[in-house]
Order: C-alpha cells, then structure tokens, then sequence
C-alpha cells in the first residue's frame, strides 16, 4: 500500500511535473516562437539593411558611371575649346606674321625708294657737275689760241704717256716682286734641305769613316749650290723673253675673245628688230671694238696693218655710236644701215676665223719671231687680216647704180697727194657752219680706189661727225653723223633745195635728184651728174637731210670724185625707136638718156621709168642697139623705197 501510495506519489509527482511541463511548454513554445519571429524579423531587418546597401551601391554606381560620363564630355568639350583655342591663336600669328612682313616690306621698298632717290640725285648731281665741267671746258676751248691748243695736247699726251708708263713699272715691279720671291723661296728649300742632311750625318757619323762621309757630303753641298746658281741665272736669263712671249700671247687671246664676241653681236644685230634688244648689242660692239682697239695697240705689227685693222674698229665703233644715238631718239634702222651692219658683220667673220686659226696653229717659234719685230708666220697673217679689213660694203640700193664705186679711169689718182695736217685744216673749213669745237685724226682708209684720212670731229652739242678727206686732191669723200630728228618740218622739196645749196658750198654743181626718198623724219637723197641733159650714173652723190633741223647729216660723194671725166655721149637710137624694144605691156611714165656702169665699163642707155600691172620697174635700154641692159624693180618699205 504504503508502496503503491509512493508509486501513486510518485507518479503524481511525475505527473505534476508533467503538467508544470506541459504548462512550460507553450510558454516555451511560445517563446521559441517569438524568438524565431524576432530572428525572422531581424533576418528580415537584416534582408532589408542588404536591399538598402545594394540599393545605395546601385545608385553611387550609377551616380559614379554618370559622373564618368559627365567627366568624359567636359574633356571632350576642354579638349574642343582648347583645340579652337589653339586655332585662334594660330590665326593670330599668322596674321601678326602677315602684318609684320608687310610692314617689312613697306620699309624695305620706302628703304629702296629712298636709296634710289637719292642715287638720282647724286647722279643728276654728277650730270651737272660734269655738264659744267664740260661747259668749262669748251669754253676753254673757244678761247685758247694754236700754241695753247698745242700746249694742251702735248700735256695730255705727256699724262697719257706718264700713266702707261706708271702701269707698266707698277706691271714690271710686281714681276721682279714674284721673281724676288721664287727665289727666296728656292734658297729657303736648298738651306733646309742641307740643315737635313747634316743632322742625318751627326746621327750616324763613326769614327773615321765618318769624316770621310761628313766631306764627301760638304762637297755635294757646295756643288748643288753651285748648281742653284747657274740656274738661277738661266732663269732670269730666259724670263724676259718668256715673260713678252707669254704677254703678246695673252693679248693676241684677247683680241680673238673681243673679235668673238664682237662676231656675235653683229650677226644677231643683222636679223634683230626690237629697240631695246638692238640697244644693248650696239652697246656691246661698242666696248668689244674698244678691247680689240687696246689689244692691237699692245701687238708689234707693223704701221700699215695696225692703220688698216684699226680703220675698221674705229669705223665699226663710229657707226655703232651713230646707230645707238638714232635708236635712243627714238628712230629705226633703215634697209641701208642693216645692209651696212651685215658688211661689218662679214668683214669681222673673217678676222675672226683667221686671228683664231692663228692662235690654234701658232708656233713657239713663229710667236717668239713676232715679238722680236721678224717677218714671219705671224706677220703675214696679220698683213692679211689687215687686207681682208679694206673690203667694201654690199649696200642694198637705195637709187640706180648707187655704191658702184670707180669704172673705167681713177680720176683722183692724178690729183696731189696732201698730209694729215692739211686735211685737218680743209676739213676744219668745211664743216664751218656745224660749230665743230674738236677733231680728232683717227687713221686712214686705204682701198684699191681711194685713200682717205679719217677724222672724228664733235660739235657744240657733243654730236660726233666721221668724215673722210681723199689723201689726193683733199675732196670731202664721206662723212656721216646722226641729228635729233623728230619733228617733220620740211617737205622732200625743201630738203632737195638744201642738199643742193650744200652741194654747191663744196664745189659740186650741174647734178641732177634722180632718187628721194623718205626714211622716218630723215630724207635720203640721190643726184647724179648731168652733162648735156644725160644722167652720169657712175658719178652719183648721196645726200641725207635732218627733216626737222633743215641741215645736211651725212653725204658719200666716192663715186662722184672717182669718176669725173669728159665722155662721147652721142646716142644711135631715139627716145622713140627706144620705145618699140620694151615689153610688150610695159607702160612707160618717164624717160631719159643716161650713162650706166655694166660690168666695169660705161654703157650710155634710154631710162625708162615704167609701170606693170601694180609694180613699178626702172629699164635700162642700150642708146645703140636697143638691147635690155639693166632692170630694176622699184619696192616699198617702212623706211622708203629701194631697188631689188
């Protein structure tokens, strides 16, 4: 009992404990059940928290990536700003460089405005200062008397002479100098070369054997200067003649160069046509005729060859001067003055080809035979040249027969020979009237016809005038210059009464116009002489007349002055049994007797003046047998009318 009460007891107990149990056990679950709420809402909490951070992480990434963006288009943007910044500024620079260069210029061209204004002043300075100079001296001129007048030549001769002199002993000191100087240096270098070997003997001087060595060397010594010596003295023995050798080569090369290039500028004259170009060659002839001048002063050929060579440069340069003052007025070369040119232009050809034929062939021998004054080689071909120098010009005929020169006997080969000085004076008195204030003898001319003495003279306006005096009768043959004329203000007519008053000035008279003609403001006249009404052609005059100034520029009388002599001039034919041998449709307009040169002889002829169709044609027709002789055809130019 007592036990199943305890088991009762402690089964009650167990069940109490079990009801306290059962009792705790919804406290329990029920607190299990809140903490698990609380865990579910703090896991939730916790949920959220991590939502947030990813939420905020989401936006500062996006924030970051938009702030990236941001920074990257504010650089871009920097970067354009810069870049057109940049541009600008480049800009700018360029146009401050532009400015700036500008500037420059303007100051460079004000610079060079102002240089070449004040070069214009200092020559126009110049110009008047030698104006006065020269007005200076032409007063001096004026006055001085014959004794002053040869006073002043002889000193200017004397300065002339002093200061060639002066330059040859300056040329002669500077010789001696380099001779001085060869010498010295061949002395220095035989010294040296002996202070050599004497220190390589010491070096390797023994005992006997180099005494010995040491004399054999002395004596070596003494003979190599020895040696030196004799040299020397060979040398200096030999040195003038090289030295002239070596000059009159120089020379004779420098006369070829200016020959050469004179060759060049007369060949391009012949065919130029423009004023400026045609300027600067006349220019050129001009300074290559003064070389050649120079360097046959310095070469030893003999009087006549240097006189007839040294004719031809004077004229050439004369007629250069003439040419280049008509272009500088504003005038043109006519047909006669490039057929003129051409003439030079093939005498120098020829110089030209033998002087470098010459100098290609020449000889030591033959040169030292020259420079020792000894006929040779050399000398001969000079004598040549000098020949070759005399020819005549082919002119293009301006007038019938114009230029043919002597036919049949030398009239003037009869007449008295007179000098230089006597020539001087009649040209003096002949050109009275155009105020020459100098003249100056320039050599002689010397032809198979004719033989003049050549003279330069200048008048009170510096205008130069070359004129030919025959050496026999002393007859005014040729002279030319160039007057200022612009302005026409006399007519053919009026010139034809002028150049006939001049012709009687001089003792020409009973001539006859056959040709004029018009060349710019210049007249060319032709006359012939006329003996019981017929034409003498083979004694023609050529007249040219300044047509603004109304004064005669220039006259060729040769043929007249050749040919004057007394003729049978009885015709066989009449003027009309002429006219029946002309072609047929030639219509005749003037007709005259006149006397022709054919083939060296003269023909007396009928002249018939005619025209065909729209040409012009001049016929000669034999007064004995009616056979055609001469034509010519009548042709138009620029400068007038000339025959072809």
């Amino acid at each position: 009992m007592e036990k199943e009460i305890g088991k009762n007891v402690s089964s009650g107990a167990k069940k109490v404990k079990r009801v306290q149990e059962e009792k705790k056990e919804p406290a329990k679950k029920k607190t299990t059940a809140k903490k698990a709420s609380e865990t579910a809402v703090k896991r939730e909490h916790a949920a959220a928290d991590e939502r947030v951070k990813a939420a905020k992480a989401r936006a500062e990434k996006k924030e970051e990536k938009i702030d990236k963006k941001t920074a990257l288009k504010q650089a871009k943007i920097e970067k354009k700003a810069a870049i057109k910044q940049k541009k600008l500024e480049k800009k700018a620079a360029i146009r401050e460089k532009k400015l700036a260069r500008k500037e420059m210029i303007a100051k460079k061209k004000a610079e060079r405005l102002e240089k070449r204004n004040e070069k214009k002043a200092a020559l126009k300075e110049k110009r008047v200062e030698k104006r006065a100079e020269r007005a200076a001296r032409r007063e001096l001129l004026r006055n001085e008397s014959k004794a002053e007048k040869a006073q002043r030549i002889a000193r200017e001769k004397k300065e002339k002479i002093a200061l060639k002199r002066k330059k040859q002993e300056a040329h002669a000191k500077a010789q001696e100098d380099r001779r001085k100087a060869r010498e010295a240096a061949h002395v220095r270098r035989a010294e040296e070369r002996k202070h050599k070997r004497e220190q390589k003997t010491e070096r390797k001087r023994s005992g006997g054997f180099g005494g010995w060595l040491a004399a054999v060397i002395s004596l070596g010594v003494a003979c190599l200067a020895l040696a030196t010596v004799v040299t020397a003295g060979a040398f200096r023995m030999n040195e003038m003649q090289v030295a002239g050798e070596n000059n009159a080569r120089a020379t004779l090369y420098e006369m070829v160069s200016a020959s050469e290039e004179l060759d060049d500028s007369l060949s391009k004259l012949r065919v130029s046509s423009g004023a400026n170009e045609q300027r600067l060659l006349l220019t050129n002839i001009l300074v290559d005729t003064a070389l050649m001048e120079s360097s046959l002063e310095k070469i030893p050929v003999d009087q006549a060859t240097s006189t007839d060579i040294s004719a031809f440069v004077n004229k050439t340069n004369a007629y250069a001067r003439t040419l280049l003052s008509k272009l500088a007025r504003g005038g043109s070369l006519s047909e006669t003055e490039r057929s003129t040119v051409s003439y030079l232009y093939e005498v120098n050809d020829k110089l030209y080809t033998e002087l470098n034929d010459l100098m290609t062939h020449m000889e030591n021998g033959d040169l030292r035979s020259f420079v020792g004054g000894k006929q040779g080689t050399v000398s001969e071909k000079f004598g040549e040249l000098g020949n070759e120098t005399k020819a005549e010009p082919e002119e293009i005929v301006d007038a019938p027969f114009a230029g043919e020169g002597n036919v049949g006997e030398n009239r003037l080969a009869k007449l008295q020979k007179i000098t230089s000085s006597e020539a001087e004076e009649k040209v003096r008195q002949l050109f009275t009237p155009y105020h020459v204030r100098d003249v100056q003898f320039t050599g002689e001319t010397q032809t198979a016809e004719v033989s003049c003495y050549n003279f330069t003279l200048t008048d009170e306006n510096d205008v130069e005038i070359f004129a030919e005096i025959t050496q026999n009768g002393g007859k005014l043959a040729f002279f030319d210059t160039y007057e200022e004329c612009s302005t026409k203000n006399f007519d053919l007519e009026t010139c034809d009464a002028i150049a006939r008053e001049y012709l009687r000035s001089i003792g020409i008279e009973d001539v006859e116009a056959v040709w004029l003609s018009d060349a710019g403001m210049v007249a060319n006249l032709t006359y012939t002489a006329v003996e019981d009404g017929v034409r003498i052609y083979p004694q023609t005059i050529r007249i040219r007349v300044c047509e603004e100034k109304g004064r005669v520029v220039g006259m060729d009388a040769r043929g007249y002055l050749l040919n004057n002599e007394d003729r049978d001039l009885e015709a066989g034919l009449s003027k009309a049994e002429a006219l029946k041998q002309l072609t047929r449709g030639l219509e005749p307009y003037g007709a005259n007797l006149a006397l022709i040169p054919v083939d060296g002889q003269e023909v007396l002829c009928w002249e018939f003046a005619c025209k065909y169709a729209d040409g012009e044609y001049i016929v000669y027709l034999d007064a004995r047998t009616g056979d055609e002789v001469q034509l010519f055809r009548v042709m138009q130019s620029a400068q007038g009318s000339y025959l072809r």
